[in-house]
C-alpha cells in the first residue's frame, strides 16, 4: 500500500504541474483566435503531413496528426493507469471499485442525459458525449490548491472516479463517434490486438516489440474508420503487468548481489572507487539489471511517457483545438444556444448531482464505503471538481460537429461550465475545511 502512495504521489504531481501548462496553452490559444495573428495559427493547424505504411498513406492536417495520432498516445498513457488501477491500484477488487465506478457511472448519465433534454430533435443532439467526461490533469490541479489540508482518499477518490469516467468516454467514442468501418482493417486490427494477446501469455516482455505492435496496430484502427485513438488503449490492455521475476526473487537476486559486494569490500580495501576493480562495477551492473527484470513493462512504459504526455502532448491538443473565436458570432446567441446549455448545465450541475447521488446510493445498498477520513461534503466537492471537462470534453467535440459555430458554441459551454465547477469546487471544499477548523 506504501509503494501505491508513492506511485499514485508521482502521478498526482506530475498531473498538478502539467495543469498549469495545459491552461497556458488553452489561454494562448483563444487570445491568438481572436488576435490578429489567427491567420498564423490557421495555416499551422492545416499544415500537411504525410505518413507511408505499405500501400496506405496517411495524408492529413497538423491537427489531425494531433488528435488521431499524439492523442493515441494520451489515450495510451490512460490505458495503462486504468490497467493497473485494475491490478493493484482502487479498481483491484470489488469492495474498492465499486464507489468510483458508481460516481464514474453518475457522472456520465446524469449529465449526458441533461444535454439531451436541450438538445432533442435538435441538430446539437450528436454531442450529448460532451458533458460526460472529467479533465484528471485540472481536477487535480484544482485539488492542490488546498494542499494537505484534504484527506488522501478523496484526492485518490476523484482521480480513481476520473479515470473510471475516461474509460467509460472511451467507449462512447469507440461505439457513438465511429461513422463508417473498413472491415479489412478492422480484421487487421483484431489480428494484431491477438498476436500482442498472445505474447503477453508467452511472457515476450521486449518494450520494443510493443511499441512496434502498438504503431501497426494504430496504423490498422485508422484505417478500419474506428477513431485511431481507440488503438491506444487496446495496445495498452495488452502491455505485461508482470515483470521477468517477482519480489521473492528479486529479493534473492539483491541479498546475493550485496553479498558478492561486501566481500569485495573485504578483501581488496578499495571500496571508494568503482574503477579499481572491474567486479565493482559487474556488480552494480548486476544490481541494475535486477532492478530493470523486476519492473513491469506497463511501469517502464508509463513512467517513460507520461510526462511527455503531459507536459507536450496535451497542451499542444489544448493550444490547437481550444481556439474560441467570437469573430461573426452573437455572443448572446451563442450562450443560450442548446449546446451551450447542454455542455454548460451538464458539467456544473450534472456532474456534481450525478457523482454525488450514485455514491450515495452505492453506500447505502452496501456495495460500497467511503474513504477512510472521507465525509460527505467532500464528495459533493469533488463531485464539483468532477464537473471540470476541458481535454476529453475537447475532443469529442471535435469529433462531434464540423460545423464551427455548433463547435464554437459547444466550447464556450465547456470553457465556462468548467472554469465555473473548478471555482465552486474549490469555494466548496475551501469552506468545509474552514468549518471544520472553527469547529475544531
Amino acid at each position: 500500500m506504501n509503494q501505491e502512495y508513492k506511485h499514485y504521489q508521482w502521478f498526482f504531481n506530475k498531473e498538478v504541474s502539467g495543469s498549469v501548462l495545459l491552461l497556458l496553452a488553452a489561454v494562448s490559444a483563444a487570445f491568438l483566435h481572436n488576435s490578429p495573428l489567427h491567420e498564423m495559427k490557421e495555416h499551422l493547424l492545416h499544415l500537411n503531413i504525410s505518413l507511408a505504411f505499405g500501400t496506405y498513406a496517411y495524408n492529413r492536417t497538423l491537427q489531425h496528426f494531433i488528435n488521431d495520432g499524439l492523442m493515441a498516445l494520451f489515450f495510451f498513457t490512460v490505458g495503462l493507469e486504468i490497467k493497473r488501477e485494475i491490478m493493484v491500484g482502487e479498481l483491484a477488487t470489488p469492495k474498492m471499485a465499486l464507489l468510483p465506478l458508481f460516481a464514474a457511472a453518475g457522472g456520465m448519465i446524469v449529465p449526458g442525459l441533461i444535454y439531451v433534454a436541450f438538445n432533442f430533435g435538435k441538430p446539437g443532439i450528436v454531442g450529448w458525449g460532451i458533458p460526460v467526461a472529467t479533465d484528471i490533469a485540472f481536477s487535480l490541479g484544482v485539488i492542490a490548491i488546498l494542499g494537505r489540508q484534504l484527506p488522501i482518499g478523496l484526492r485518490i477518490f476523484l482521480s480513481t472516479f476520473a479515470i473510471a469516467d475516461d474509460l467509460g468516454a472511451v467507449v462512447v467514442i469507440a461505439l457513438f463517434y465511429t461513422k463508417s468501418i473498413a472491415m479489412n482493417f478492422l480484421a487487421a486490427s483484431i489480428v494484431c490486438a491477438l498476436i500482442l494477446f498472445i505474447a503477453n501469455l508467452l511472457y515476450v516482455r521486449l518494450i520494443a516489440f510493443y511499441v512496434v505492435m502498438g504503431i501497426i496496430t494504430w496504423f490498422c484502427v485508422l484505417g478500419s474508420g474506428v477513431h485511431a485513438t481507440i488503438a491506444g488503449v487496446v495496445v495498452a490492455m495488452l502491455v505485461p503487468a508482470r515483470g521477468k521475476y517477482d519480489m521473492v526473487r528479486f529479493i534473492g537476486v539483491v541479498k546475493h548481489i550485496i553479498d558478492k559486494m561486501h566481500t569485495n569490500r573485504e578483501v581488496d580495501g578499495h571500496w571508494f572507487s568503482i574503477f579499481i576493480k572491474p567486479e565493482h562495477l559487474n556488480n552494480v551492473q548486476e544490481l541494475e539489471t535486477a532492478c530493470h527484470d523486476v519492473a513491469t513493462p506497463l511501469q517502464r512504459m508509463e513512467h517513460a511517457l507520461l510526462p511527455s504526455v503531459i507536459f507536450g502532448i496535451l497542451p499542444l491538443f489544448a493550444f490547437f483545438n481550444a481556439g474560441l473565436s467570437f469573430q461573426n458570432m452573437s455572443v448572446g446567441a451563442a450562450v443560450f444556444n442548446p449546446v451551450t446549455l447542454g455542455c454548460f448545465i451538464g458539467l456544473l450541475i450534472g456532474k456534481p448531482i450525478g457523482i454525488s447521488l450514485a455514491s450515495y446510493v452505492a453506500v447505502r445498498l452496501g456495495v460500497a464505503t467511503l474513504p477512510i477520513n472521507v465525509k460527505w461534503d467532500h464528495i459533493i466537492g469533488a463531485g464539483m471538481l468532477g464537473g471540470i471537462g476541458f481535454t476529453m470534453s475537447l475532443f469529442i467535440s471535435g469529433l462531434s460537429f464540423t460545423d464551427p459555430y455548433l463547435l464554437n458554441c459547444s466550447k464556450l459551454g465547456v470553457f465556462s461550465g468548467s472554469i465555473l465547477a473548478a471555482l465552486a469546487g474549490l469555494a466548496f471544499l475551501g469552506f468545509f475545511i474552514y468549518r471544520g477548523q472553527r469547529a475544531y
